[in-house]
């Protein structure tokens, strides 16, 4: 069996939002993956401090972070690129003008404005973080912190082409739907990524394989040749999708990674 390296999205691919959780099957696959030889990446817009605990308990090869910004093979940190403090603060003051919300993510934490704003998707958000213990001790007002992306959100009052406008030389909106949108630095993504992993360790397109289910795995999607959409997934990954696999709750890994030869049999 040729030896790959496989990278995954975490939300949705590997972990069910509907459970809330890995599936067992998934787990064992991974498992048996490893045993293979594949090398296993995590591969996620979410920054370093909000891997989930059922993510960090499987002993993934390496974690991508933040769109491209925070690589880590094992415990070593390949690359990594955050904003300036200086820049960093113009964009959040240019959020609060331009009558817009949302969150900073970095490295360290997530930061909430200080106040409980109209932006329900934001206020969800913060409850998701209050209960993992973050988000909670810095706010966006107090300005005293890096960060990597931004996820904002916008309706009739925000003047968000002013905003996109304003952040247009470095940063770049992933439009997520209903008015929320991924920022992310400008040259980086989940494809950058792939790439910089894939040249590190002598991969070729052949040998990598992707796995998510949103838009913003659509990078890598266009990156990769071998690319595995869930069961349900976004119809942006439609026209770059090799293979539409079974969603998350039923053992859509592990079917993904037989159907590939990737392990001997469908672990369940």
């Amino acid at each position: 069996m040729e030896r790959s390296v496989l990278f995954f999205d975490i939300d949705g691919t590997i972990l069910s939002e509907v459970t809330k959780t890995v599936p067992e099957s998934a787990y064992s696959a991974l498992r048996a993956a490893k045993e293979e030889g594949h090398l296993l990446f995590i591969n996620t817009g979410r920054t370093v401090c909000s891997l989930p605990a059922e993510i960090r308990r499987f002993p993934f090869d390496g974690f991508l972070c933040g769109c491209g910004t925070y690589l880590m093979y094992g415990d070593e940190v390949l690359f990594e690129r955050a904003l300036t403090r200086e820049r960093g603060r113009e964009i959040l003051d240019q959020m609060r003008k331009c009558s817009m919300s949302g969150l900073a993510e970095g490295r360290e934490d997530v930061y909430f404005p200080g106040h409980i704003t109209r932006f329900e998707q934001l206020e969800s958000s913060r409850r998701y973080f209050r209960e993992k213990g973050m988000g909670i001790e810095c706010f966006i007002e107090n300005g005293d912190f890096v960060y990597d992306k931004l996820f904002v959100y916008a309706d009739e009052q925000s003047d968000k082409e002013r905003f996109f406008a304003f952040i247009a030389d470095d940063m770049e909106a992933l439009d997520r739907g209903g008015n929320a949108y991924e920022v992310i630095q400008k040259g980086y993504s989940k494809a950058t990524a792939c790439q910089f992993i894939m040249e590190r360790f002598g991969f070729t397109k052949k040998q990598a394989y992707v796995f998510g289910d949103s838009s913003n795995d659509l990078s890598m999607f266009q990156f990769a040749e071998h690319t595995v959409a869930m069961g349900h997934h976004d119809s942006v990954l439609d026209p770059y999708t090799e293979f539409v696999t079974k969603t998350v709750e039923e053992d859509g890994i592990a079917y993904a990674m037989a159907h590939y030869g990737l392990i001997r049999q469908c672990a369940r």
